[in-house]
């Protein structure tokens, strides 16, 4: 999947008002789960992603622990006050990722984080 398509799906999915908004919204949603896996698995995820959206899977040490409501924080952090919450936009982010990355990719990735977050990549916790 080349990056305006992944960026289109993003917007379509968030209803956001243009790809500039997209790509915000995902180089936040991008950057705080690099923080929350371990580096291995982001540059595992990186590596099927079109450049730039590798980028903030690159750049995180990763393997922090955080839960839910943290992610959310920290991508409220990042993207500033709006009128999306930080819950539509990790939905609209990580629900397009299993389009643009293999089916073992995302299972590897789910199972890095605690299963509340499993829904937002439209999957069940195992």
């Amino acid at each position: 999947m080349r990056d305006d398509e992944f960026l289109a799906h993003v917007r379509d999915h968030g209803q956001y008002e243009d790809q500039k908004e997209a790509r915000t919204v995902t180089e936040a949603v991008l950057t705080v789960l690099a923080a929350r896996v371990t580096a291995d698995e982001a540059g595992d995820v990186a590596a099927q992603l079109p450049p730039p959206l590798d980028e903030p899977l690159r750049t995180s040490a990763g393997g922090e622990r955080f839960d839910l409501d943290e992610f959310y924080r920290r991508v409220d952090g990042i993207v500033g006050p709006r009128s999306r919450t930080a819950e539509w936009d990790a939905t609209a982010v990580l629900s397009t990722l299993p389009q643009a990355i293999s089916p073992g990719a995302v299972r590897h990735l789910v199972t890095q984080l605690p299963d509340d977050f499993a829904p937002l990549f439209n999957r069940q916790a195992a």
